[in-house]
């Protein structure tokens, strides 16, 4: 079988084929996170991404390959979570500018195109790292480069182009040392290849591997929405938020806490309403409206990994189709300045709220917001002046793409965790200009340490330490310092690690598995241990991280 032309139909079978192997793959892909924390999310937030981009095009029904492709492009930057959304959209990206005003393609074009979505995805970050997905683009496009002058059919060109991206990801080890240490290979990479895989089954018209659910639980939820929106006022809404996820069962989770649907059930109808849980043996499906997703995922992580995971602010739906503004209403005046950030629990929220912010997104680790999430948050905050705190490395790419689609001065502060977020807005002053403003609040955060105190879901080797399934670690500024079964003793090995005779204070975010006894006892040890720090508190309520720790 040979293929010498390459037309829009084909190319929406690669993309949907694509989208449909890497979903069945994301959970393997989260797993090969570096470190061994439980929000290893490069599976789906690529997931994600490109599930939105292949939206875009599932019902175009174009025969003109140009415009699929710019379609898709589209449908992955406002879609675009984490770092690994970005990149992967800024390919695609290249991609469509590859294929400008061209209908169908030959294999020399496509050649080019993989060229294209190379070289677009490096330009786009500021610090490329070789040893990830960037490499694996670039030497697949290579491989695609030496050949395409010659090679006329577009299957053999995308079978050589697959091969290559496999061996380049077998070779990002040895570009990332720390790859090499924990013994996986680039995540990122591995999810380019995946997509790569449903784009030559597509071209040979091959099956992929099913899904491993038999269960169509997505049309069941979809069937429990809500309508008659007419009938309400968005004030009326108690529960914001349309969280759905699916938890993946795990044998070592399930054994010490047996999942049972009818208590797993009434466990949740106290977090929201609009409640629909579906099971099977292998995995449960949920859809809530709750005020607070966050909690109930945790929830639902006792008892495996969260994938397939979709929030929808419910408000802001709402406010789209009735309207707000009653007949004749003059529109709200805008603010002179805006802060839009990012935090992951209810406590964090009001803090984060209690020192200025405007908008406060819910996200951060295991659940990056989109591009189009960001994008909505600048409009919500209806200001002259926007400044974004991403609070996660993960989501700042994000935020970029969000500032550069965005109408008016928006910029973005590099913030990559909540402490650096909060000393950040402490710098803030509305009477300076944006530029000014950013530049002091980047500077604040950087003065500031930050500490997190969360679990090990794996064992492993890394930063010269042996970490075992289920020890606490300790993490400081990006590195693990400290691990151990007990929690109390990681938090002091931890504090150790950090705390100086030159620092002066060390605020504690505590998260929703701390309660007032376990928090007492710490300020106890703090108390006597570090008498010359003076110690605030705060009740963050945040799944995962135990405890943050912000050291100045």
């Amino acid at each position: 079988m040979t293929l010498q032309q390459l037309d829009g139909s084909t190319f929406t079978k690669m993309v949907l084929s694509g989208a449909r192997h890497l979903s069945n793959n994301a959970e393997k892909i989260d797993a090969l996170n570096v470190f061994p924390v439980p929000d290893g999310d490069t599976g789906t937030n690529m997931n994600l991404s490109m599930t939105s981009g292949a939206n875009e095009v599932k019902n175009l029904g174009s025969e003109d390959i140009s415009k699929v492709a710019n379609a898709f492009a589209k449908g992955l930057l406002m879609g675009a979570r984490g770092n690994s959304g970005v990149i992967l959209s800024q390919i695609f990206r290249g991609f469509a500018k590859g294929m400008d005003k061209k209908q169908t393609l030959t294999a020399g074009d496509l050649a080019h195109v993989f060229e294209s979505g190379s070289a677009t995805a490096y330009k786009a970050v500021i610090k490329p790292v070789e040893g990830t997905i960037l490499t694996v683009a670039k030497d697949a496009a290579a491989k695609a480069a030496e050949l395409g002058d010659e090679e006329t059919d577009i299957i053999t060109l995308m079978e050589a182009v697959l091969a290559e991206a496999k061996a380049s990801l077998k070779r990002t080890p040895d570009l990332l040392p720390v790859l090499k240490e924990v013994g996986v290979v680039d995540s990122g990479g591995q999810g380019l290849v995946t997509i790569y895989e449903g784009f030559l089954a597509a071209l040979k018209g091959e099956e992929l591997p099913a899904a491993d659910s038999s269960v169509d639980m997505d049309e069941m939820v979809n069937a429990e929405h809500h309508k008659h929106q007419d009938f309400m006022d968005t004030s009326e809404i108690e529960f914001g938020y349309c969280t759905e996820f699916m938890v993946k069962f795990e044998e070592d989770k399930l054994a010490e806490h047996p999942f049972i649907e009818e208590d797993f059930r009434n466990e949740l109808s106290g977090h929201g309403d609009s409640l629909l849980v579906v099971s099977d043996e292998d995995v449960v499906k949920v859809h809530v409206h709750a005020e607070y997703p966050g909690s109930v995922m945790t929830i639902g992580q006792r008892y495996g990994s969260l994938i397939n995971m979709k929030i929808e602010n419910m408000r802001e739906q709402h406010t789209a189709i009735v309207g707000d503004k009653k007949a004749g209403q003059a529109p709200k005046e805008k603010a002179e300045y805006a802060i839009v950030t990012v935090a992951m629990g209810s406590g964090l929220k009001e803090l984060l709220e209690s020192l200025g912010a405007t908008v406060v997104i819910e996200g951060g680790q295991t659940m990056n917001p989109s591009t189009q999430d960001i994008t909505t948050a600048i409009e919500e905050a209806n200001a002259n002046n926007v400044l974004i705190l991403p609070n996660n490395k993960n989501i700042i790419m994000a935020a970029d793409q969000a500032a550069e689609l965005a109408e008016g001065s928006v910029q973005v502060v590099p913030t990559t965790t909540i402490p650096e977020g909060i000393s950040a807005m402490l710098a803030f002053h509305p009477d300076v200009d944006i530029t000014e403003n950013k530049q002091a609040m980047e500077a604040a955060g950087k003065q500031v340490k930050t500490g997190q105190i969360t679990y090990a879901v794996r064992d492993t080797k890394i930063d010269g330490m042996t970490i075992e399934n289920g020890n606490f670690m300790g993490i400081a500024d990006g590195k693990i310092r400290a691990s151990h079964h007990d929690k109390a003793e990681a938090v002091k090995q931890l504090l150790k690690e950090m705390i100086t005779d030159e620092d002066e204070i060390l605020t504690i975010l505590r998260g929703e598995d701390v309660d007032e006894q376990e928090a007492d006892e710490l300020i106890r040890y703090i108390e006597e241990n570090f008498s010359d720090i003076e110690v605030e508190i705060h009740h963050g309520n945040q799944p995962i991280y135990s405890y943050i720790f912000s050291v100045e």
